[in-house]
Order: C-alpha cells, then sequence, then structure tokens
C-alpha cells in the first residue's frame, strides 16, 4: 500500500503522527492538511479497533503509540483513560468508520487543502 512521506523523513514523519493522533484522541477534532487527516485517519481507527477489544495487551500497544512526552504529563495518562474508557464505548457496536473529514478550504499562507479529522457522532 502506497503512503504519503510528506516530505519527511520516518523518524519526523512517526512523531508527527503520534501528536495527532494524541490530538484527536484528547481534543476529538483537529484542523490539519488534507493529506496529513488521511494518514492519520488510518491509524487512529485502528487504535480505536485496539481499544475496543480493552485487554491489557491491546492498553500496551496503545501506550505505545500515544505520545508521551507531552507538555503536561498527565495528559497521556488522560488520552490513553479517554480512548478505553469513553471514546471505545461509545463505538463498541460500530464496525469501523469512526472518523471524518470535513474540508474547510485552502490555507491562507500557501493555499493548501485545510480539512477538519474528527470522531464521528
Amino acid at each position: 500500500m502506497a503512503y504519503g512521506k510528506l516530505g519527511r523523513n520516518s523518524a519526523a514523519r512517526k512523531a508527527l503522527f503520534r501528536d495527532l493522533v494524541t490530538d484527536l484522541i484528547i481534543n476529538e477534532r483537529i484542523e490539519t492538511t488534507e493529506s496529513k487527516a488521511k494518514e492519520v485517519r488510518s491509524i487512529a481507527e485502528k487504535l480505536i479497533t485496539r481499544a475496543k477489544r480493552g485487554d491489557l495487551h491491546a492498553r500496551r500497544q496503545v501506550a505505545s503509540f500515544v505520545r508521551r512526552e507531552v507538555a503536561d504529563a498527565e495528559n497521556n495518562q488522560d488520552a490513553i483513560q479517554k480512548l478505553f474508557s469513553d471514546i471505545a464505548p461509545r463505538f463498541s457496536e460500530r464496525q469501523g468508520g469512526y472518523t471524518r473529514i470535513l474540508k474547510i478550504g485552502p490555507r491562507r499562507g500557501d493555499a493548501a487543502p485545510m480539512v477538519y479529522l474528527e470522531l464521528v457522532e
């Protein structure tokens, strides 16, 4: 499967995705470029599917990806806790498609297509 490199090396790309997914979990809606949103969407959906399992192994897998070095140390626990206690039960009946992308127009500086990536419902 092809994926976008987004003009970054693999370490920077992974760090970007970890930050965006963590922000999506905490805020349930992020504003980003369309290409970043399309890449982050698949990662976020896989993490939510893992969280729906709810066992210790799933929790450890999610914790290994969700950002730890957040400015507020408690935000990381909030992200993992929120994913397992709030977001996963909300999607227990849904078989996928946990996120949506809403286009909001071009960015002012460079005309990059901007979107909202948000959790549905």
